[in-house]
Parts: C-alpha cells; sequence; structure tokens
C-alpha cells in the first residue's frame, strides 16, 4: 500500500508556528522537528502509512517545540527563532500542497496587536476621565411636573 499524505492545519502566532495532521486514531506516530524541517509519519485506523516532510518558511527552535497527540489529530507546537516575524507560509518553497492548508478557525492577523491593545486602552482611559470628571448636575427648570398631572385630570 503507497504512503499518502495526512491532511493538514496550520496557523501562525508571534512565537509560534502551530501545525495539525488530522489524523483519526493514529497509531506509530513519530513526529521529528528539526531546525529547517518537520517529517511526520504515522498509520491511521485503517492501516494506511501516511507521511509529511515540509521545510519550513524559516528556522526554527527545535529544541523548544513539542507535539501532543490526541484521538483525533496530531499538534505540533514549533517555536519560531526569530519571534514576532510573520510567515506569509508554512513551506520554503512558494508551492502550496494539496494537503496543506491555513486554519482559519485559528488564524488571527496578530501583526500590530500591541497597537491595538494600546489604543484600546488609551480609549478606555479617556471614557473613565469623561465619566469621573465632576461637574455640576444638569438644570432641571424645563421640567414641569404640574403640567403633566393636569393633562391627565382634564381628560
Amino acid at each position: 500500500m503507497a504512503r499518502q499524505h495526512a491532511r493538514t492545519l496550520w496557523y501562525d502566532r508571534p512565537k509560534y508556528v502551530f501545525m495539525e495532521f488530522c489524523v483519526e486514531d493514529s497509531t506509530d506516530v513519530h513526529v521529528l522537528i528539526e531546525d529547517h524541517r518537520i517529517v511526520f509519519s504515522c498509520k491511521n485506523a485503517d492501516g494506511v502509512e501516511l507521511y509529511n516532510e515540509i521545510e519550513f518558511y524559516a528556522k526554527v527552535n527545535s529544541k523548544d517545540s513539542q507535539d501532543k497527540r490526541s484521538a483525533r489529530s496530531i499538534t505540533c507546537f514549533v517555536r519560531k527563532w526569530k519571534e514576532k516575524v510573520a510567515w506569509p507560509r508554512l513551506t520554503k518553497e512558494d508551492i502550496k500542497p494539496v494537503w496543506l492548508s491555513v486554519d482559519f478557525d485559528n488564524w488571527r492577523d496578530w501583526e500590530g496587536d500591541e497597537e491595538v491593545e494600546l489604543a484600546q486602552v488609551e480609549h478606555y482611559a479617556e471614557l473613565l476621565k469623561k465619566v469621573s470628571t465632576k461637574r455640576p448636575p444638569p438644570g432641571m427648570d424645563d421640567l414641569d411636573d404640574d403640567s403633566d398631572s393636569t393633562e391627565a385630570t382634564s381628560n
């Protein structure tokens, strides 16, 4: 039986690149994370051998990377060598294999998050300043309770 590729999802974060090899009930799982590539292999519930080899877009810290196996998939947390540098793709080559997809459920445009967060904090600080500023109460001279009560009684 020929080897097949495991469906793979990935997403980018400031410190890590996350990959999920989608294989249910996997056995004989092997994950090798090196500074420039990852090699993944296993067998699925039907005994089909799955194999993926990915040359990374950029260098990673293989010693500070890890993988976690669950009943539905194998997730790899790969530490970037250069933090806070966005990866436009997972692979070194600008070719997208059919079995590799962006995990849009977890994808986030994190570039500039610090600036957005700082702007939100400044906005809330301004709101709090406006609320906490002591001002005289609004004038209530234009309110006339008698006019409402006389209209109600005259009907």
